[in-house]
Formats: C-alpha cells, sequence, structure tokens
C-alpha cells in the first residue's frame, strides 16, 4: 500500500513540476541566455581592454624611445596621441611625458601643461602633487621666491609623497633669492627627516656650507 501511496506522490509532484515549466520555461530559459549573455560580454570587455592596454604600453614604449633617441618632437607627439586616446593610466602618464618633453624646448608652456594637470579633479592626488613639483623645477630659475613658496609648501608636509624635492626647490630659490633665514629653514627639514634620499642630503649640505654663519646674538 505504501508503494501505491509513493507512485501516486511522485505522478502529483511530477505533474507539478510540468505544469511550473509550462508556464515559467520562457522566463528560465531567457534568464540562462541573460547570464550567458552577461558572461561573454564581459568576458569580451576584458578581452578587449587587456588589448587596448597592450597596444597602449608597446606605443608608450616606442615614445619612450624616441625620447632617448633625443628626438623630443616626435616624442612629444606620440605622447599627446596616447594622452587622448590611451587607457587612463597610460593616458595619465602620457599627460606628463608630454610636458616633459615640452619642457626641454619651451618651459613656459610645459607649465602650463603640469598646471593644467595639478588643477585636472579627474587626475589622481599623486599625479597632481608631480605636475606641481615638476612645474616649480621649469620655474625655479625665472621666478620668485614667493611664488614657488605658493606652488610648493604644501608639497613639503611631512606625509606628503614629494616633500624631499620641494623642499630641496624651495630650499635653492630662497639662496638664489637671497634669504638665507628661509633656505636653512628647508635645508633643516631636510636634514631632520630621515627619510630624505642620500644624495639629497649631500646636495643640501653642500648648499648649507655656502650659507653665511647664524649671526650670535
Amino acid at each position: 500500500m505504501s508503494e501505491l501511496f509513493d507512485e501516486v506522490d511522485e505522478d502529483v509532484r511530477r505533474e507539478q513540476l510540468k505544469k511550473l515549466w509550462d508556464r515559467y520555461s520562457v522566463f528560465i530559459v531567457a534568464g540562462a541566455l541573460l547570464v550567458i549573455a552577461a558572461v561573454g560580454g564581459w568576458r569580451g570587455y576584458q578581452y578587449l581592454e587587456a588589448k587596448k592596454a597592450a597596444e597602449a604600453g608597446g606605443a608608450f614604449d616606442r615614445a619612450v624611445e624616441l625620447s632617448e633617441q633625443s628626438k623630443h618632437s616626435e616624442a612629444e607627439a606620440a605622447f599627446n596621441s596616447l594622452a587622448a586616446t590611451a587607457p587612463y593610466g597610460y593616458r595619465m602618464l602620457a599627460r606628463l611625458r608630454a610636458a616633459a618633453e615640452l619642457g626641454s624646448r619651451d618651459p613656459q608652456a610645459a607649465v602650463k601643461l603640469y598646471d593644467d594637470i595639478s588643477a585636472d579633479h579627474s587626475v589622481g592626488a599623486l599625479e597632481q602633487e608631480l605636475a606641481k613639483v615638476r612645474a616649480a623645477g621649469l620655474l625655479l630659475e625665472t621666478t620668485s621666491y614667493p611664488n614657488m613658496l605658493q606652488r610648493l609648501e604644501p608639497s613639503t608636509a611631512a606625509a606628503a609623497t614629494f616633500r624631499h624635492t620641494a623642499r630641496e626647490l624651495l630650499a635653492l630659490s630662497a639662496w638664489r633669492a637671497n634669504d638665507p633665514t628661509a633656505a636653512r629653514k628647508w635645508l633643516d627639514l631636510i636634514a631632520n627627516d630621515a627619510e630624505t634620499p642620500p644624495g639629497l642630503r649631500s646636495r643640501a649640505e653642500a648648499l648649507q656650507a655656502l650659507l653665511p654663519p647664524v649671526a650670535k646674538s
């Protein structure tokens, strides 16, 4: 008798499943197709992005080779092309390199490019800070110490990535402006920072030796 009931229950379940399939099979199949299409689309997108990155990497390397061969105008054009078309990472690097290439023949125009990068909120904070420091480096020989201070003082903070270079540039600018007090301030920060690179520390010590002795009170 129990076997009979089991068979009846099995028939009932089978009938219920058949009804459910008849009612919802279109949606189930459609959902499965959508999942397959989404996975395929994502895989295709990943492939295309990887291909773009590889192509941009090759083009970037070729532009660097042009720069190393002192073909600066050609390198600048190649970097500008990448800055307009490459994926974000290479696009950002290309903007910085294009400004560097331009700086070899037109420092003021390069400063403008760097300033544009440092003011671009779509750019990462690290790249913005690097652009600020590079612009200031190009201006060192032609601009005043107050202008250098305005540009670089935020980049000299203890946690700033490019603080060492920013402090050195400000020390040099102050020294050029015959302001030994300001120069000594930045040189002391360089000397007291345990993470100051050895080469920069040596240059700071050499500049320190050129300063007049501190007046005794």
